[in-house]
């Protein structure tokens, strides 16, 4: 390898969200189960609660000078902060002091989670109710305004966590479906057009330095995920759903590796599975150590190259799987360290 992983020794964590509406309740959870080492603990969401606990109403609520409101169709932009973007900072607020009070005297890496630039323009409505997306300058302002806006958010979970290197996950779902033009407009009948991939990875880059030298992973559940362009847009890691690897994407996972970029691998469900889906920690990383040997890589790099986490976020969970299925990560990170051939 050209470089070690930033994420060496991490071994497991989740992906952001989580069930249920009571902060101080998910952030122990979190907290609980990567203790001692064990893993990453992050900031977790809580959509349940409604509009302005979701991905993209707590990302609106970062935004600086621009505000939110929910409408029928989803987030609109507006002209003053109402109701709801006052609603998503007061959520943020609660979850951020849950954190403080579950990690007093914490040291090592914690992990914040926002939306990224181009899944944020897909899904945020102009005032006319066409997206973001479809307007150049509006998604210039869009990002330069996240941008501001995490700067200011990870400063303050420095200041609320001093102990931490806080990494910073940039949620891009819809990422692959910018850059191919499948994104549709209000009516449905077309899709915008596919934004120019240079444009997408020079955002990216501008997103991710918000968080200075700290690390930074880009995250996605969906297919096709464009693992060259994050790695040039300078994600630390990158985050996947393992099941939806396909053999054509197997090279690009080789390079990122010899590259030092980092893996957080999906391997464990995302929702209530059946009972033994969580029985064995060895067989959820059997696919990562078969991926390993067929690309040829050294078995020694599995642990500073992968981090193991759920397949998406955790929200559409019970609470009871949600904190098994954490546990599980550890145990199953704990197994390839332990056993990387």
């Amino acid at each position: 390898m050209s470089e070690k992983s930033r994420f060496s020794g991490t071994a497991a964590t989740g992906i952001g969200s989580m069930p249920g509406g009571d902060a101080r309740e998910a952030a122990k959870t979190v907290s609980g189960s990567f203790a001692d080492g064990q893993g990453m603990p992050h900031l977790a969401e809580l959509p349940a609660r409604g509009p302005g606990a979701d991905m993209i109403g707590r990302t609106v609520g970062l935004l600086v000078e621009m505000y939110g409101h929910v409408e029928p169709s989803g987030w609109r932009l507006g002209d003053r902060p109402g109701r709801d973007t006052r609603r998503a900072r007061s959520w943020l607020g609660e979850d951020l002091d849950a954190l403080e009070e579950f990690t007093q005297g914490y040291t090592g890496p914690l992990k914040v989670q926002a939306v990224g630039p181009w899944t944020l323009a897909a899904a945020l409505e102009l005032p006319r109710g066409e997206a973001v997306l479809g307007d150049p300058g509006a998604c210039r302002d869009l990002a330069g305004s996240l941008a501001e806006g995490l700067r200011g958010h990870l400063a303050e979970v420095r200041r609320r966590v001093p102990g931490a290197d806080v990494v910073l996950q940039l949620d891009e779902p819809s990422l692959t479906a910018v850059l191919l033009g499948r994104i549709r407009t209000a009516s449905g009948y077309r899709t915008y057009r596919a934004v120019d991939r240079q444009i997408v990875e020079d955002a990216l880059r501008d997103l991710l330095a918000a968080n200075g030298e700290g690390p930074t992973v880009v995250h996605s559940c969906a297919p096709e995920v464009p693992f060259a362009l994050l790695r040039r847009a300078g994600a630390g890691a990158i985050s996947f759903d393992f099941s939806l690897l396909t053999e054509r994407e197997e090279e690009a996972i080789g390079e990122a590796v010899e590259a030092g970029t980092g893996l957080f691998l999906g391997v464990v469900p995302g929702a209530d599975a059946a009972s033994g889906a969580l029985s064995d920690p060895g067989g959820s990383v059997m696919g990562v150590r078969t991926l390993w040997s067929r690309l040829g890589l050294d078995p020694g790099t599995l642990a500073e190259s992968v981090v193991i986490t759920p397949s998406c976020g955790l929200a559409g969970a019970s609470p009871a799987y949600a904190r098994a299925a954490l546990a599980h990560c550890a145990r199953a990170a704990r197994s390839l360290a332990d056993n990387p051939e």
